[in-house]
């Protein structure tokens, strides 16, 4: 597949919406919940595509009048220096990791990844965090993530 990467933008709010909302549900999460979910998702992330503090990637298929075939979204977050990071106070954190279907099993995620890297390189980001869906957990491990000590609860 010929796909050509470029930077996301606020034109691309539903595609956001779109793909979130199918990668937690892929990974078993309730459908009435995601839609909820999405519906204030919508409504976070305009402002921070149009400001630039949501940033990421969309490939395109360049065969297909460039159809949205994947995507990744990226953050800079505010974090106090850490024994992970004793000289910085920031992190890189990575999100909404999605690939169409039928674009799966080309090597397309590791791009969206290499995209990622690179991006937090240019910004001097020298540390980053996501949290995976099962689907991801041996591609990221691949490409040299390991898992952390996070945990969560609901309040």
């Amino acid at each position: 597949m010929n796909v050509k990467a470029r930077g996301i933008g606020i034109d691309d709010l539903e595609l956001v919406c779109r793909h979130r909302e199918a990668m937690f549900g892929e990974a078993g999460r309730d459908a009435a919940t995601l839609a909820i979910m999405t519906e204030h998702f919508r409504v976070w992330l305009a402002p921070r595509l149009a400001d630039g503090r949501y940033f990421g990637y969309v490939l395109t298929e360049a065969d297909a009048n460039d159809a949205p075939v994947a995507s990744i979204g990226l953050m800079e977050i505010d974090w106090p220096p850490h024994p992970a990071h004793p000289e910085e106070d920031r992190r890189g954190y990575v999100l909404n990791v999605f690939v169409e279907p039928h674009a799966r099993r080309l090597g397309l995620a590791r791009l969206l990844m290499q995209l990622a890297d690179d991006e937090f390189a240019r910004r001097g980001i020298r540390y980053a965090i996501l949290h995976a869906t099962e689907q991801g957990r041996d591609l990221y491990r691949q490409l040299g993530w390991s898992g952390t000590s996070e945990m969560a609860k609901p309040l």
